[in-house]
């Protein structure tokens, strides 16, 4: 070592006193071998050079791109899924489409386009239940477990272990016995808390479990980004789940630190179930290394029947993204929607970090008369988040949309309304992570009854939220100031 480091002091000293080009090489790496959006590669560069080699070590952990790797390819799923699109791409441009269905008939654009960019098949025949309250949702998931007969698909990106799980894991187990297929999909860092010890002891009773990127090291996780946030229950085929909720006690109110937990979920039947299944499947499949692709087996028509002759024709598309889609299908179809919107958009978000093209279609529209409202929590959990939230609130209540922030414990629902025809929620936030570096679904639902529902919660949660007028947002102190344009600066990363 004397003889390798002689006449430049320590190999300590030779790092830093080479760290210009080391920080150049490793930004010529961010620069030109991951294709990144132009602010975030900024961000990085920043970073690297603001914290020299440390900088470097984040990136490996939270910013290399998984754009180029294609995940979930199954052959025969492709090709299933292949047909279903052309046979819909034919029915779209049929004459008498849009004459049965003139309701959706100014969505023709964006249809098409979930179907070419997500390949989300639009289904009709569908029945839809709106909950907003932990213990009703979970009520209902409880009885719908009782009743499986086949088999109980689920992920989560949070499970605890806790008395919510505990409830549905007894229920669960006895499903089970009954000699009912039940599968759990938990992504590996939201769900780190727990030991893998109790997943073994839920594979002695007869259930299947499975980790979407687990930790490489016990509990370190080289993938802090690119988790796995989508929220799906399917049961038999029939009954289908979707929102925001996740496996907790805080998720029914009963965490201090957050009390009433507001958010958002959907319980499906009918055809649109379909589309979750399809979307569990592909995850289990990567995950799990296990094929389960088995139309006869994991498809039933029943539901859609039923309802087809009760005359329930609630359209649905189900579109899923994630950092190894070649767009970012959820952001892309928020922006259309933003775009074709004429007289009101409602949006709730407990993460409020736009992208330039969102913030944009949101302050055209302020700009256009149609009326923009959109609600966040009024605590942070995540607090770099939630001042980089608050930033970017404060340019549109400046330029005169309605902002508000909900008083009655937490919000953490997730999804827009539109002119009361069409709205969209699921697993994304409105946020850069959201868009692009996490695995998520969401429902667009082109129903005038269900949107107006939708409407009639949000105008509910005003009675609890306080709002954010521009003379509230002008005097903020110094502090809270500096908060936001730090978190700002590094809302890209976020």
């Amino acid at each position: 070592m004397q003889v390798l480091w002689e006449g430049t002091g320590t190999g300590r000293d030779y790092i830093f006193g080479h760290l210009f080009f080391i920080n150049l090489l490793l930004a010529i790496v961010i620069v030109f071998f991951q294709r990144k959006q132009v602010q975030s590669v900024w961000t990085w560069l920043l970073l690297l050079y603001s914290i020299p080699i440390l900088g470097f070590v984040f990136y490996l952990f939270l910013g290399t791109d998984m754009h180029k790797q294609k995940m979930f390819r199954i052959k025969e799923i492709e090709d299933h899924l292949n047909d279903a699109i052309r046979k819909q791409e034919y029915r779209l441009q049929s004459k008498g489409f849009y004459e049965n269905a003139p309701e959706i008939a100014e969505y023709e654009d964006l249809i098409r386009y979930n179907l070419d960019i997500s390949e989300a098949v639009l289904t009709d025949d569908n029945d839809i239940t709106i909950y907003t309250d932990g213990n009703d949702k979970f009520e209902a998931l409880i009885e719908d477990i009782r009743q499986a007969k086949k088999y109980i698909h689920i992920q989560y990106y949070i499970i605890k272990n806790d008395v919510l799980f505990n409830r549905i894991k007894e229920v669960l187990i006895e499903k089970a016995a009954e000699g009912v297929e039940v599968r759990i999909l938990y992504d590996g860092m939201g769900c780190r808390s727990v030991k893998r010890s109790y997943w073994q002891q839920l594979n002695s009773k007869g259930i299947k479990t499975s980790e979407f990127f687990p930790a490489t090291l016990r509990r370190l996780h080289l993938r802090i980004n690119y988790r796995n946030h989508r929220k799906i229950v399917v049961i038999d085929g029939e009954k289908g789940y979707v929102g925001g909720f996740n496996i907790g006690k805080e998720y029914i109110g009963l965490d201090e630190k957050f009390g009433y937990w507001r958010d958002t979920h959907l319980r499906i039947e009918g055809a649109a179930v379909a589309s979750l299944e399809l979307r569990f499947i592909l995850d289990w499949n990567y995950a799990s290394r296990e094929n389960l692709f088995a139309p006869d087996r994991y498809w039933c028509g029943k539901v859609a029947d039923r309802l087809r002759k009760e005359g329930q024709h609630c359209r649905v598309q189900i579109v899923s993204s994630g950092p190894d889609s070649r767009y970012q299908n959820v952001r892309d179809n928020y922006l259309r929607m933003i775009g074709k919107a004429k007289q009101s958009i409602y949006i709730q978000t407990p993460y409020f970090i736009p992208d330039d093209a969102i913030l944009s279609a949101l302050l055209i529209a302020v700009h256009s008369g149609i009326q923009v409202n959109v609600m966040i929590p009024c605590k942070p959990d995540h607090p770099f988040v939630y001042w980089a939230t608050y930033s970017y609130i404060g340019d549109l209540v400046m330029e005169g949309a309605n902002c508000y922030t909900y008083n009655n414990g937490f919000l953490h629902a997730k999804g827009m309304i539109v002119d009361d025809k069409v709205m969209c929620y699921g697993t994304a936030n409105m946020d850069i992570r959201s868009f692009a570096l996490n695995f998520e679904v969401n429902a667009i639902v082109y129903d005038e009854g269900k949107a107006i529902e939708m409407r009639k919660h949000f105008e509910e949660d005003l009675k609890y939220s306080r709002q954010i007028t521009k003379n509230i947002y002008v005097g903020r102190s110094l502090v809270i100031k500096g908060k936001e344009q730090m978190c700002r600066l590094l809302s890209p990363l976020l």
